[in-house]
């Protein structure tokens, strides 16, 4: 929805400039035209008192020229006919640019009528996201202080997996979050970590999905610590990857998951400041033993 607002926007924006542009032509063709119109007036206006055009070329040729009489004639009818000419050239460009000048303020109505539409559209779609936004918080708040970790019903697991993208060519890598902003990095320090940052922050809006970084299978899906909604996934070669603050989760332990797969919704659960995703790579399950995870991926050619 957001792309084809801008495009109309854009597209819009270009029918207007256009419309401009042709007025303008429109304008100077028809200047031009007047004074053709004029001139030819001006010829016939002379040969009407004189009874001959020759006079006409003569007068404005000036004395003492030196033009034969027969090249005067020759000279003045072909003036006479290269602005007839033009005349009949500037008025087929005048009625030409005049039509696409109404073609173009035409398009460039319609192309309003529905950039205010999409606006419309686009206004209403973000209220209802706000709102289910809202109401997943509020889900995973109480399931996380529940113990049930944030399962979706079946029905809606199985929706967000059927909408995911083709999973990642097998012993591939890739992101778990897409459209994110960086924020808390690995090894920072600050009064919401004891010992250090142990993984990267992530910062999405309450919904986002996260992907499996890798191929695998889920090992572990806890709720009520400071990780809120949690998830671990064991990868080849004894690498562990955990997903954390999560609002759902879209697999359970022992599924076996692909790369890309989606398998929860990010959130604001446990020790939160505010949406997103806490991302960790380890060597095992359990913590302490993480290592830089944006370091990790871009090894594997996975630019964060």
């Amino acid at each position: 929805m957001s792309r084809s607002y801008a495009q109309e926007r854009r597209e819009a924006r270009a029918q207007r400039i256009e419309r401009d542009r042709l007025r303008t032509a429109l304008h100077r063709e028809r200047r031009m035209a007047a004074a053709l119109r004029r001139a030819a007036g001006s010829i016939a206006s002379a040969q009407y008192r004189t009874g001959s055009i020759v006079a006409y070329t003569l007068r404005t040729a000036g004395p003492g020229s030196g033009k034969s009489l027969a090249r005067a004639h020759e000279e003045a009818d072909r003036r006479e006919r290269a602005l007839a000419a033009r005349a009949h050239s500037a008025g087929q460009a005048s009625r030409a640019l005049a039509g696409a000048s109404a073609t173009a303020a035409a398009r460039a109505a319609v192309l309003a009528e529905r950039r205010d539409h999409l606006k419309t559209a686009r206004t209403r779609v973000k209220r209802g996201l706000r709102a289910a936004r809202g109401e997943l918080r509020k889900l995973a708040a109480t399931a996380a202080r529940s113990g049930s970790c944030g399962g979706l019903p079946r029905a809606a697991s199985r929706a967000a997996v059927e909408a995911a993208p083709a999973p990642v060519p097998r012993g591939k890598w890739t992101r778990p979050v897409e459209h994110y902003r960086l924020t808390a990095p690995f090894g920072g320090a600050g009064g919401h970590w004891a010992d250090g940052h142990t993984g990267q922050d992530f910062a999405v809006p309450v919904g986002t999905p996260v992907r499996s970084i890798g191929s695998g299978r889920i090992v572990s899906l806890t709720c009520g610590d400071g990780f809120g909604i949690s998830m671990v996934v064991r990868h080849r070669r004894g690498w562990y990857s955990q997903y954390a603050h999560l609002s759902a989760a879209l697999a359970v332990p022992g599924e076996r998951v692909g790369a890309g797969e989606r398998i929860a919704l990010s959130g604001d659960t446990g020790n939160s400041t505010g949406p997103h995703l806490h991302f960790e790579v380890r060597r095992k399950p359990s913590r302490g033993s993480s290592v830089d995870p944006v370091a990790w991926l871009r090894k594997r050619g996975v630019r964060v």
